[in-house]
């Protein structure tokens, strides 16, 4: 594993972070939510997957992602793909 991935904080959520930056968290509605980028195409995994928007009156958080526990087996996979994602733009 990575050294300079570790655990941290995304709005008041457990979140894994690499060099400060959070890439995955699990969030209050008990879904895993990843920063894939505005380029990622949700429908090219073929599972249950939305726009993260946690807010009722803005605009979802672009390039967020999540993806409820029934599609557990996707998290690992997505991980790691928001992680390569993030290392790329750093």
């Amino acid at each position: 594993m990575d050294s300079s991935v570790k655990a941290g904080k995304m709005m008041s959520s457990e979140a894994i972070t690499y060099m400060g930056k959070v890439f995955a968290f699990f969030s209050r509605k008990k879904k895993m939510v990843f920063k894939l980028g505005k380029d990622f195409d949700p429908d090219s995994f073929g599972i249950e997957i939305a726009v993260f928007n946690p807010f009722k009156n803005r605009t979802p958080l672009n390039g967020w992602f999540e993806v409820p526990f029934t599609e557990k087996e996707q998290w690992e996979p997505l991980t790691k793909k928001a992680l390569t994602l993030l290392k790329s733009e750093l």
